[in-house]
C-alpha cells in the first residue's frame, strides 16, 4: 500500500476513527498485526455483544492508505504484481497493452449469514460459455475482496463449508469456480476477520486452527472507560466531522505508521534461538501442526515492524504469543477457549520469565497502547 494524502472529514464516509476507540487493545493489535502482513492468517475475534468489533474493524477499513487498482477490473487487480492480478489483466500485460490505473479505498467486504455458496464464490453462465465460446463469470463476495478486508459477523453460525472455503481462499490467495468443466480463478487475497459470540457456540477445531490469531474481548468493566467511551460516542454523533477532525492527526500518523512497517516487514530478522524457543513452547502444548509456529514468527516480526525495528525482541514475542495459540490448544469439549493462563506459564517457563500473569497482562495492554499511537 502507498501512502495518499487523506481525505478531508467531510469528503468521507463517516465512520468512527480508529484512533479514537478507547479500549480492546488485544483487538486493535491483532487487526493491525494482519493489515502489516495478511499472511499471518486473519483474525477471530470473540467476546461479548456490544463491544465494538464492528465499529473497529469499519475503522480499521477507513484508516487503511488507498491502494492503486486496475481501473476496469472487478478484482482490484494490482496493475504491477502479477501474483495479485486476474488472469485478463495478466495477459493484457504480457500483450503490452496500456493498463489503465485507478486509486482506491481498501475495501471492507461484510458477508452476510445467508449468503449462498454463489454470492461468496461467483458464478459461470454456462449457457452463455457455451453458446459464445466466452468466459462468463459473475464475479462473488470474494472478488470485492481482494486486497481489502472480508468480515463475518457471527462466523459461528456460518455454515462450516462456507468457513472452508473463505479459509482456503484467504490461504492461498485465490478463488477457483469450477462448473460442467469450465474453470475460472481469481485472485482473492484479503484479510479475514471473524467475530461472534461464545455464548451462541464455538467453531469447530479444525476451523478454529485455521485462523492466525483469536482475541477474546470483554465488556469494560471500569466505570471511568465505560463514561470515556459513551461520552466520545456522544460527540462522535452529535457532529462527525467536527470530531473526525480533531482525530485526523492521530489517523495520519498512525496510517503512515502502518506503511512504514508494510515497508520495513521484509527486513526483520529474529534470531535463531529465539525461533528454536517458539517452537519449544508450541511442542510443550501440544500444539497440532506448525500452523502455530509460523503464525508467531510472523507476528512476532509484525509488531518489531510496527514499532519501528529490524530485530525481534523476547517482548514482542511475549505480546503475540498468546493471541496466536489460545485457540490451538487442545481442551475438554465443555470447557472454553483458555484464556491465555497456560500459553504465558509455559511461555516464562521456556524463555526464563518469572513475571506473573497479571504482569504479563498490564505490560501488555500497555505495550499495545503504545503501538497504536
Amino acid at each position: 500500500m502507498s501512502p495518499t494524502a487523506s481525505a478531508s472529514p467531510t469528503a468521507r464516509r463517516v465512520v468512527f476513527p480508529f484512533t479514537a476507540i478507547v479500549g480492546q487493545e488485544e483487538m486493535k493489535l491483532a487487526l493491525l498485526l494482519n493489515v502489516i502482513d495478511p499472511y499471518i492468517g486473519g483474525v477471530m475475534i470473540m467476546g461479548d455483544r456490544g463491544t465494538g468489533k464492528s465499529t473497529t474493524i469499519r475503522a480499521l477499513a477507513d484508516l487503511l492508505p488507498e491502494i492503486e487498482v486496475v481501473a476496469d477490473d472487478p478484482f482490484n487487480s494490482h496493475p504491477s504484481d502479477p501474483d495479485l492480478m486476474s488472469d485478463s489483466v495478466r495477459d493484457r500485460v504480457a500483450k503490452q497493452e496500456e493498463i489503465p490505473i485507478a486509486q482506491k479505498k481498501v475495501t471492507m467486504v461484510d458477508l452476510p449469514l445467508g449468503a449462498t455458496e454463489d454470492r461468496v464464490c461467483g458464478t459461470i453462465d454456462i449457457e452463455k460459455a457455451l453458446s459464445q465460446g466466452v468466459r462468463a463469470f459473475e464475479p462473488g463476495l470474494l472478488a470485492k475482496a481482494n486486497r481489502g478486508i472480508l468480515y463475518v459477523d457471527e462466523v459461528n453460525l456460518l455454515d462450516d463449508h462456507l468457513v472452508d472455503v473463505l479459509l482456503d481462499s484467504a490461504a492461498s490467495g485465490w478463488n477457483t469456480v469450477e462448473r460442467e468443466g469450465i474453470s475460472i480463478r481469481h485472485p482473492a487475497r484479503f484479510v479475514l476477520v471473524g467475530s461472534g459470540n461464545p455464548e451462541e457456540g464455538e467453531l469447530r477445531p479444525q476451523l478454529l486452527d485455521r485462523f492466525g490469531m483469536h482475541a477474546e474481548i470483554r465488556t469494560v468493566k471500569e466505570p471511568a472507560l465505560r463514561v470515556e467511551i459513551v461520552e466520545q460516542r456522544a460527540e462522535f454523533d452529535q457532529n462527525p466531522p467536527k470530531f473526525l477532525e480533531k482525530y485526523l492527526p492521530q489517523q495520519q500518523a498512525l496510517q503512515q505508521k502502518l506503511v512504514s512497517a508494510q515497508e520495513r516487514l521484509i527486513s526483520v530478522t529474529m534470531d535463531y534461538d529465539l525461533r528454536v524457543k517458539i517452537s519449544e513452547v508450541c511442542s510443550e502444548l501440544d500444539v497440532d501442526g506448525l500452523r502455530g509456529d509460523m503464525v508467531i514468527n510472523r507476528a512476532a516480526r509484525a509488531i518489531a515492524a510496527l514499532e519501528g525495528r529490524t530485530e525481534v525482541t523476547v517482548d514482542d514475542i511475549r505480546r503475540v504469543i498468546t493471541l496466536c495459540l489460545r485457540h490451538r490448544l487442545r481442551k475438554d469439549p465443555l470447557e472454553s477457549i483458555d484464556s491465555g493462563y497456560k500459553v504465558e506459564k509455559v511461555f516464562g517457563r521456556v524463555f526464563g520469565l518469572e513475571a506473573s500473569s497479571a504482569d504479563t497482562n498490564a505490560a501488555s495492554a500497555n505495550g499495545v497502547r503504545q503501538s497504536v499511537r
